[in-house]
């Protein structure tokens, strides 16, 4: 019985230890720069000023590329404080 629960402790410090070394493995995917590159839907016209949505939210935006309709896809390039710099999506 004693040999059970010194494993079943054991494996459970083991798994903990996995955990805590991989969250600090992993970077930060908060702030600013977890925005950008990122690719959003244009929900109001943007001309140049405009409404794009991203995540559930409704986000501020200008467009670096003219007149988006809404319904395009375009790309994060800049964040200044909650308002964003987007760019059309180039075709790869």
């Amino acid at each position: 019985m004693i040999a059970l629960v010194i494993i079943v402790v054991g494996g459970f410090v083991v798994f903990a230890v996995f955990q805590i070394v991989g969250s600090y493995r992993r970077q930060a995917s908060t702030g600013k720069e977890d925005l950008l590159g990122k690719t959003v839907e244009v929900k109001e016209r943007l001309q140049p000023e405009g409404t794009v949505f991203y995540e559930g939210e409704l986000w501020r935006a200008i467009s670096a590329s003219g007149n988006i309709e809404p319904g395009e896809e375009v790309v994060i390039t800049k964040v200044t404080g909650l308002k964003l710099t987007v760019a059309k999506k180039t075709k790869e």
